[in-house]
């Protein structure tokens, strides 16, 4: 509990320090610290970067069971719960069903999966056309303990969270 709250002290400290020279409207980069939940041991760094119509997705994890783990920016900025249920669910200002990274209509927060190799290390690296890097500063990253099925409404069926982190903005 008390690494939750750091981690959610440090991500509210780092934004309010940022938004005086900057607001999320003229954001160009944003970062998510992850922290693990559940009991898990998962831990890393997701950032969001504008790149042209879009934005890129950078997630580096470790932690995880070897495998396909969903991924998901969900409502709120809150990490607070042990389980992280306090984040709320998928982001979905679009009021979409549950879909693919890929899909046409899809939660806004749907990012797929992240998959783990042996070791239990993950690297994603996506563009995503549908995310807007203004809406999501505050929302909360969260890695899954399984495979986002992609269609299961409206969750994807990924099962419990184990890990979470605060979106807040970057130094440019």
């Amino acid at each position: 509990m008390k690494h939750h709250l750091f981690t959610l002290l440090m991500a509210v400290g780092s934004t309010t320090a940022t938004i005086g020279t900057a607001s999320a409207e003229d954001a160009t980069k944003a970062i998510a610290v992850l922290s693990s939940a559940s009991g898990s041991k998962v831990t890393g760094t997701v950032t969001f970067t504008k790149s042209g119509d879009g934005v890129q997705v950078v997630a580096n994890v470790t932690g995880l069971s070897p495998g396909n783990h969903g991924f998901h920016v969900h409502e709120f900025g809150d990490c607070s719960a042990p389980d992280a249920a306090s984040a709320g669910g998928h982001f979905n200002p679009t009021k979409d069903p549950h879909a693919g990274h890929d899909a046409d209509k899809r939660h806004m927060g749907d990012l797929g999966n992240i998959e783990a190799d042996a070791s239990g290390k993950a690297r994603l690296e996506i563009t995503d056309k549908k995310m807007k890097l203004d809406s999501i500063i505050g929302k909360a990253v969260i890695v899954h303990e399984k495979a986002d099925d992609l269609k299961t409404q409206p969750t994807g069926d990924a099962g419990g969270r184990v890990a979470c982190g605060v979106i807040g903005l970057a130094k440019q």
